[in-house]
């Protein structure tokens, strides 16, 4: 071990005499724990769209990944400690990343990459694909751009290795991977006509039900931050005062509800005639 390496481990609450700093430190169990998982990161050789390209190019030469432990990317998840989530995640692209995501051993991490990985970038909300990996597995950093920069891309690396050193052995939050019993695999998700989480699959029978019975049902999970609706008018006179206002604009949702009441009276014009 180097001199470089015992700075990095060395606690400087406990002094060491001059002519033991090179062959002697004093850390904790954590403290070398981290390190050596931090030095050895071995992400999966794995890559969607066009973020895969400058992943490629931050695993060359010039950036020398080496540097940070990482360079040894594998084609086998049993072997991987990070996934690179890099490029568009699409609904049928997301069963098996999950089900890769349940082949990796603990502890593992998984870094999204690029807008469309991080919210669905420019296709949010489009018919194919998802609005971020992490609606199904849980991300630890994320890399923004479109798409990021292999320098973008080694600051997040440089971001999971300072989460890795602030992991304590003797905090079980930090490392569950010890906890008592089996760890639960995250639920795959079921692609038919639409990609289905099962986790929501309590919601989603509610919803049918209430379909069924002829009441509203929403076709989303209600937001976990509170949110109320008022006017545009009362917001600009600071008559609310509440932590996330969603405004809405009376002459612009009036004019939404004429031009789908139009299309639809139109369309069933068109369908008479014919």
């Amino acid at each position: 071990m180097s001199s470089l390496d015992l700075r990095q481990l060395h606690d400087t609450e406990f002094p060491i005499p001059d002519e033991m700093q090179g062959n002697l430190a004093i850390t904790s169990l954590s403290k070398v724990y981290n390190w050596s998982r931090r030095s050895s990161v071995w992400p999966m050789l794995f890559g969607l769209a066009c973020c895969a390209i400058e992943m490629i190019a931050t695993a060359a030469a010039r950036y020398d990944t080496a540097r940070f432990g990482m360079e040894v990317m594998r084609a086998s998840p049993r072997q991987s400690d990070l996934m690179i989530v890099s490029g568009t995640v699409t609904k049928k692209m997301v069963v098996p990343i999950v089900r890769l995501y349940n082949q990796m051993p603990e502890p593992k991490y998984v870094l999204a990459m690029g807008a469309c990985a991080s919210g669905g970038g420019p296709f949010k909300e489009g018919y194919n694909v998802v609005s971020g990996i992490d609606q199904y597995v849980p991300v630890d950093v994320y890399v923004p751009g479109c798409p990021p920069t292999p320098q973008a891309l080694i600051n997040g690396l440089i971001a999971l290795q300072k989460k890795i050193d602030g992991q304590s052995l003797a905090n079980m939050d930090d490392v569950p991977w010890y906890g008592v019993g089996p760890s639960d695999p995250v639920p795959i998700p079921i692609l038919g006509p639409d990609i289905i989480d099962p986790r929501q699959m309590g919601l989603i029978r509610q919803q049918a039900m209430a379909a069924a019975a002829g009441q509203p049902y929403g076709l989303r999970e209600l937001p976990t931050v509170p949110m109320k609706i008022v006017s545009k008018t009362a917001s600009a006179a600071g008559m609310v005062e509440v932590d996330a206002i969603s405004v809405v604009d009376e002459a612009a949702e009036a004019d939404r509800k004429a031009r789908r009441q139009d299309a639809v009276a139109r369309k069933r014009a068109f369908l008479a005639k014919s």
